[in-house]
């Protein structure tokens, strides 16, 4: 991959997530395999544990397992994050969605549409995925899917 292309998601990622995620995402010193549209656009960004992210035709990233692992080692520790408990925890590793009712906590600055790391409330990171609801919404809703997981830790 060239630098400027490199240089590019970097940006993206730290203008999504914050500053310091596209370093995360994209080390320099990590062999990475980009897969590209027909037309040469970059669009998902693998590495050796498993697929990073996805770039979407909107210009933002979708997240994958592997890549909220990196992120989490960057972030805030609330940061994107959406804390769910015990009842909910298996479901979740098994690609089930989140529901609002069983949000225990979550990053007051989430928006619906924002990309998420789900964690256990041990602090796990059990999946990734897009936040269907803001985060007071979240709390505050007893019905209603919270979080649509796209890729789960299957343990």
């Amino acid at each position: 991959m060239t630098t400027t292309t490199m240089a590019q998601l970097r940006t993206i990622a730290d203008y999504q997530f914050g500053s310091g995620a596209g370093e995360a995402l994209f080390p320099e010193d990590v062999d990475l395999a980009v897969h590209r549209s027909a037309s040469g656009r970059p669009r998902q960004v693998l590495r050796e544990g498993g697929r990073l992210v996805t770039l979407g035709t909107d210009g933002r990233f979708t997240l994958g397992l592997e890549g909220g692992r990196q992120l989490a080692t960057v972030l805030d520790p609330a940061a994107y994050r959406v804390i769910v408990g015990d009842e909910s925890e298996p479901f979740v590793r098994d690609g089930k969605n989140v529901f609002a009712k069983f949000v225990k906590a979550v990053d007051e600055a989430v928006r619906a549409g924002d990309e998420v790391l789900i964690e256990h409330r041990d602090g796990a990171l059990i999946a990734v995925g897009r936040a269907e609801l803001d985060a007071t919404s979240m709390l505050d809703f007893e019905t209603g899917m919270a979080v649509k997981v796209r890729e789960a830790a299957c343990e």
